[in-house]
């Protein structure tokens, strides 16, 4: 077995037997139907392994290795199966007849057949390694059923910036592994922006020698309260690049890359200053110089927001901006490359002597009219090179391009728009829960983020289609995105704390039927099961609190609190005299009883521990029993 395929398997381990149960057989994200039958097929050492898929031999090795890391032995592979031999089969038998990425999983006592082509049996098979318990004597039961299942939407994408902090490629790869496992199929890579230029462009090496350095990061929320004076840098070569498209691909993800124009430039702009257009009038001869040298010694942005960076819209600029785009799109094999197109302020292009008069000359009415001018150009070059463009919804502003996809982020007003002009559209809006970069809770405890409140919950309840559209509009909405912008998270232990298990909601709603969303189900029965294999294999989380604890608060004289823990393994401690619980506090094994005195209040604070160790922050309960309101001294 291979390095790589040893760690996807590592990523693939469940801890815990399956809950019988659970409706969805603890698969995240929920399957499409779930039949139950009597019976289970009880895998041992005498199951053969048949792959009759014509596409099978790596997912068949998949499988297999998995069956060892949990049962302990390998299963011997076969063509055929002999008369009440027991088997697992992989075939691609009728699959043509099954919807994009669709499979079928069908369980009787002696036998289990899984079917699918390409994602559909990848995936079939992930939800297969999902359902399956812990062994018991060397034997695991697998109960009898029939799954049919396929996704709800064809686009189903997280975004990772590593413009603001940069990660390794070993980081990239593990972080892919689990979107593969939840049915991610899209890898959004923001790999340019003010603070860092990412990937190796060999025509213009400055982006990365200039442009990849950051000599310092603001402390704390913007606009600081001063600077590390560290230095942040690094880059992805075009052979890392590539590399990481390669992996992905094995797990049927696609990765899309983002070159962010017109704005969000300055650390190109810092590489190269004869992109800017920055009105230095005295320095200015003709649009082929575009005020070069106006921009030397500028420095890469070591703080957050939105600077009026901008590129000049000249032919010198767009030669440029084809020619790293012809080197992305030689790496990058996908569909969309994502232009950007977002916080593009036009303070400069307002200044310029050579933006107004090629306002003037083109008969644009304003600067919206002039970026939408430059997205165009863009789109027309890298249509010609048989991709399509995707981005952010201000490129509705001033025209959509012909052929643009919008990714709407600004609530679902972008979306909305750019589907009512049959223009295909991702929804990723912030307000939804879907910038994945923003708090889990309310808690102090909480680290350092850009702010916002975006618990799983949210996202889970989000339905991507906006119910305004007509049905016929409804039909350009093709997924769903979460994004993590990292300003704030500086290590790949903060990515993964923000990552999961916000990721695994996401997957669910871009994946299953709407009639099939359980949050209950989600929560108190897969997730912590989830979480719990998570665990084990060293990957970060945010631990959530209680399951059943408000944090509202609750008035009367007796109170009793029923709580579970949020992890499998994991363990509830809590006190009530106003400290701060940890291992030392009580240990919650069973519902508590509180009585509080007339006219007083008790406050349960609680924390949950999981097996590794990981801690939840501290949940607040105020106990009330009419305790008077303390009112806050008068000043003075």
């Amino acid at each position: 077995m291979n390095k790589a395929l040893s760690i996807f398997i590592g990523v693939l381990m469940s801890t815990t037997a399956f809950a019988q149960s659970d409706p969805n057989l603890g698969i995240i994200p929920a399957p499409v139907s779930i039949t139950r039958a009597n019976g289970n097929f009880v895998l041992d050492k005498t199951t053969i392994l048949i792959n009759q898929s014509i596409d099978g031999a790596k997912i068949n090795d998949l499988l297999n290795a998995f069956i060892v890391t949990k049962a302990g032995f390998a299963l011997r592979e076969a063509k055929v199966a002999q008369p009440n031999q027991k088997s697992i089969l992989l075939t691609s038998s009728g699959a043509d007849k099954l919807p994009a990425e669709g499979y079928t999983i069908k369980v009787t006592p002696n036998q289990v057949v899984i079917t699918g082509s390409g994602a559909g049996l990848f995936y079939a098979v992930q939800s297969v390694m999902q359902m399956m318990p812990a062994k018991v004597a060397d034997k695991i039961p697998i109960p009898a059923v029939t799954i049919n299942d396929y996704p709800r939407f064809s686009y189903r994408g997280t975004m990772l910036d590593v413009s603001r902090h940069f990660f390794p490629i070993s980081f990239i790869k593990k972080y892919i592994d689990q979107l593969a496992y939840y049915k991610i199929n899209t890898f959004h890579w923001h790999l340019t922006d003010d603070q860092g230029w990412r990937l190796e462009i060999k025509k213009y090496p400055k982006l990365t020698t200039v442009g990849a350095v950051r000599n310092g990061s603001i402390i704390g929320h913007y606009p600081g309260t001063g600077n590390y004076l560290t230095e942040v840098k690094g880059f992805y070569t075009q052979d890392e690049a590539k590399e990481i498209v390669k992996y992905a691909a094995e797990r049927y993800i696609t990765v899309i890359p983002e070159i962010e124009l017109p704005g969000h430039a300055s650390a190109a702009i810092a590489a190269y200053p004869a992109l800017s257009a920055f009105p230095d009038r005295d320095t200015f001869v003709n649009e082929k110089t575009a005020w070069a040298g106006s921009r030397k010694g500028k420095q890469v942005q070591q703080t957050w927001g939105v600077f009026d960076d901008i590129f000049v819209p000249s032919e010198n600029t767009f030669t440029v901006l084809n020619d790293i785009l012809d080197e992305v799109i030689a790496i990058f094999p996908s569909k969309y490359i994502h232009i950007g197109g977002d916080e593009a302020p036009k303070t400069y292009w307002k200044e310029s002597p050579f933006c107004q008069a090629l306002m003037k000359e083109k008969g644009l009415k304003d600067e919206h009219e002039l970026q939408s001018y430059f997205i165009q150009r863009i789109e027309k070059h890298v249509n010609g090179k048989g991709r399509s463009i995707i981005g952010w919804d201000e490129i509705l502003e001033g025209g959509l391009a012909p052929n643009a996809t919008v990714m709407s982020w600004r609530g679902e007003d972008g979306g909305i728009a750019a589907a009512q002009q049959n223009h295909d559209v991702i929804m990723t809006p912030g307000s939804m829960g879907l910038y994945i970069d923003h708090q889990q809770s309310d808690s102090p405890d909480e680290p350092v983020t850009i702010g916002g409140l975006a618990p799983y919950q949210k996202i889970y309840a989000y339905d991507p289609i906006p119910k305004v559209l007509t049905a016929d509009q409804r039909k350009y909405i093709k997924g769903v995105q979460a994004n993590m912008w990292t300003e704030y998270i500086k290590t790949t232990n903060k990515v993964e704390n923000h990552a999961f298990p916000r990721l695994m909601a996401l997957s669910e709603i871009a994946w299953s039927p709407v009639d099939r969303k359980d949050l209950k189900n989600f929560a108190e029965d897969r997730l912590p099961v989830h979480l719990a294999r998570l665990d084990k294999m060293g990957v970060n989380f945010w631990v959530p609190t209680p399951i059943g604890q408000s944090e509202k608060v609750l008035n009367g004289g007796d109170f009793t609190i029923d709580l579970k823990v949020p992890v499998t393994g994991g363990k509830i401690y809590y006190s009530l005299d106003s400290s701060r619980p940890s291992e030392n506090a009580f240990l919650y094994t069973s519902p508590i009883k509180v009585t509080v005195p007339k006219g007083e209040k008790r406050a349960l604070r609680t924390i949950v521990i999981a097996p590794s160790g990981k801690r939840s922050v501290t949940t607040e309960t105020i106990l009330n029993n009419g305790a008077p309101e303390v009112k806050a001294e008068a000043k003075k």
